[in-house]
């Protein structure tokens, strides 16, 4: 198979055939025809010289070629796009592209807020699609699904860069007048009390993790897929939780929280953000990843605190 005699689209629509194993969804996610759709599988099974999916039911079946292609074809997709969108220059101050961002709500709350505040000084017409992590974020991340990934560095997939861009501590959250916050609370008060965790997408959490490799029991009364939920779970009842400093602290005076130290060690939380390994020459990523480090760098610490 010559290349100059290839249509570079073909692997485009093998990827969402691929991806949705019917000629009619496929049709529909590339906005073809299903004849056109039709059409370029024929060709793409004269390229390649295999029949690469074949109808069993109302299914279609990858042949083990077609297996051993997909991960060759995606990367070959995401390196095309990457070397386009390298070759445009960008300039903040008029552009309006749009940049998909994986990102907690936690993390929505304490950086890309203030990471807003700066776009739109500098990139007003720039745009931000937030996605939630989910366990598959690793894999979309490899296909280009996404531009920048912001997560703890033990969910981070380390074959792409990654770079550190703040830390967090842990702290205790609970109610103001729960009186667990009369004296500094200890390991078997802490275990004691009801809780409140985070599960992502039916995973847990990095502290959830952290507490698990140290043994670290207590008792789970609530639990729920969001950062933000948890504060509000907490007035008038005697329940606890870990929460992450910067968002307790914006959430303390407004629901009526106290906030105490951890009564173990537990080391902090490196969030770090990450893209695909192929796009370092992308301009426009790469004005967006400096102006990320630039919002970590410059916003300040959670002070240090005591138990009110």
């Amino acid at each position: 198979m010559r290349l100059d005699k290839f249509d570079l689209n073909l692997l485009v629509a093998f990827e969402a055939l691929m991806a949705e194993r019917s000629v009619t969804r496929a049709a529909q996610r590339l906005n073809l025809t299903q004849s056109a759709t039709s059409a370029s599988l024929k060709r793409l099974r004269e390229a390649f010289q295999d029949e690469l999916l074949v109808l069993h039911g109302k299914t279609m079946i990858p042949t083990p070629h077609a297996l051993s292609l997909a991960p060759e074809i995606a990367s070959a997709i995401v390196l095309l796009k990457n070397l386009i969108s390298s070759a445009t220059g960008f300039d903040p101050a008029v552009s309006e592209r749009r940049f998909r961002i994986v990102a907690s709500d936690y993390t929505t709350t304490v950086f890309i807020q203030p990471l807003l505040a700066q776009l739109r000084r500098e990139a007003p017409h720039v745009r931000l699609d937030l996605l939630s992590p989910r366990e598959d974020t690793s894999d979309r991340l490899a296909k280009g699904e996404y531009d920048l990934s912001i997560v703890p560095i033990e969910f981070a997939d380390l074959r792409h860069p990654t770079e550190e861009l703040w830390r967090e501590r842990h702290v205790v959250v609970g109610w103001r007048d729960n009186p667990i916050f009369a004296q500094p609370i200890g390991v078997d008060a802490y275990a004691a009390a009801g809780h409140v965790v985070v599960q992502i997408d039916g995973r847990n959490t990095f502290i959830e993790n952290a507490l698990s490799q140290r043994g670290l029991l207590r008792k789970v009364e609530v639990a729920v897929p969001s950062f933000l939920q948890v504060p509000w779970l907490l007035p008038d009842t005697l329940r606890l939780s870990l929460m992450h400093e910067r968002l307790a602290m914006l959430m303390a005076e407004r629901l009526d929280l106290r906030i105490a130290p951890l009564p173990f060690d537990i080391p902090p939380m490196i969030q770090v953000l990450q893209y695909h390994s192929t796009r370092h020459l992308d301009q426009g990523l790469r004005w967006l990843r400096t102006r990320c480090h630039a919002v970590a760098r410059f916003a300040p610490p959670p002070p240090d605190h005591k138990s009110e």
